[in-house]
C-alpha cells in the first residue's frame, strides 16, 4: 500500500520518467544558437539580373557562378566580403608599375653609365614584385573565390569566418565538365579564443545543371546548392 501512497501524494507515476531523463538533460549541454543560414534569407527575385554566358566557354561559366556566389553570400545579412587578397595582388602589381616606370624615367633623364647602377636595381626590383605577385597569386591565394566574415550578438559576440574555393572538373568519359566548391567554416567567439563550431564541406554539380541550353544560369537553383553546402558547414558537418 505504501507505492499507492506515494504516487497519490506526488500526482505522477513513479514509473513514468521526469521530464528532465527524457531529455537527456539537453538543457545543460545545450549548443550555442546557430546564426540563421543563407537558405532563411532568399534572394529577392527583382534583385537578379539576367545571366547569358557562352556555354561552350568553361572560363566563362565558371566566372559567372564565382560571381553570383559573391553576391548571394555578400548581401547585408549574411557575409561581409574580404577583399584582403585582392588587395594584395593590386597592391604589388601596381608598385611594380611605378617601380618600372620611375626606372624608365630615370634612365632617360640620366646618362646611360651613369644611371645603370640604380637602373640595375629597379630592373630586379620589378622583377621581384612580379614574382612575389604569381607566388601570392598562386600558393595563397589559390581558387579562393570569397572570404566572408559575420558578427552576432546572442548572449556574447559570435564572430562567424568562411573560405568558398571553386574550380572547374573536366570533362570524364561521359561526365560534363563540373563546377565545384570546397567550403571552410569556422565560428568562434571571445576573439577566436573559443572554437563554437567547424565545418568542411565539399561538392560539384556538372555546369548543365545551373545553366539551360542557351546558356542562362537558373540563379535560384543555383543559390539553393551553394546555401545547402553552407548551412552544412555551419552545422559543423564534413563532407
Amino acid at each position: 500500500m505504501a507505492p499507492s501512497r506515494k504516487f497519490a501524494n506526488s500526482g505522477r507515476d513513479p514509473r513514468t520518467p521526469s521530464p528532465s531523463r527524457l531529455d537527456g538533460g539537453s538543457s545543460a549541454t545545450s549548443s550555442p544558437e546557430r546564426p540563421v543560414g543563407p537558405l532563411s534569407i532568399p534572394m529577392p527575385p527583382e534583385d537578379r539580373e539576367v545571366i547569358k554566358v557562352n556555354n561552350a566557354n568553361l572560363t566563362e561559366l565558371k566566372h559567372a557562378l564565382d560571381d553570383a556566389l559573391k553576391r548571394y553570400l555578400g548581401r547585408p545579412d549574411l557575409f561581409k566580403q574580404s577583399y584582403l587578397h585582392t588587395d594584395v595582388r593590386l597592391a604589388l602589381g601596381w608598385l611594380s608599375v611605378f617601380v618600372a616606370a620611375g626606372t624608365a624615367l630615370y634612365g632617360y633623364k640620366v646618362e646611360f653609365e651613369e644611371s645603370k647602377p640604380l637602373v640595375w636595381v629597379g630592373l630586379l626590383s620589378y622583377m621581384a614584385l612580379s614574382v612575389i605577385q604569381s607566388l601570392y597569386a598562386y600558393f595563397i591565394e589559390g581558387n579562393i573565390v570569397f572570404v566572408g566574415r559575420r558578427k552576432t550578438f546572442s548572449k556574447r559576440i559570435i564572430t562567424e569566418r568562411i573560405t568558398i574555393s571553386s574550380t572547374t572538373t573536366p570533362v570524364k568519359k561521359s561526365k560534363p565538365p563540373a563546377y565545384s566548391l570546397s567550403l571552410h567554416y569556422v565560428r568562434s567567439t571571445s576573439g577566436g579564443k573559443s572554437l563554437l563550431a567547424k565545418g568542411k564541406t565539399q561538392s560539384h554539380k556538372g555546369y548543365n545543371a545551373f545553366f539551360d541550353g542557351l546558356g542562362t544560369l537558373d540563379q535560384e537553383k543555383f543559390e539553393q546548392w551553394v546555401g545547402g553546402l553552407v548551412e552544412q558547414a555551419m552545422q559543423g558537418k564534413t563532407s
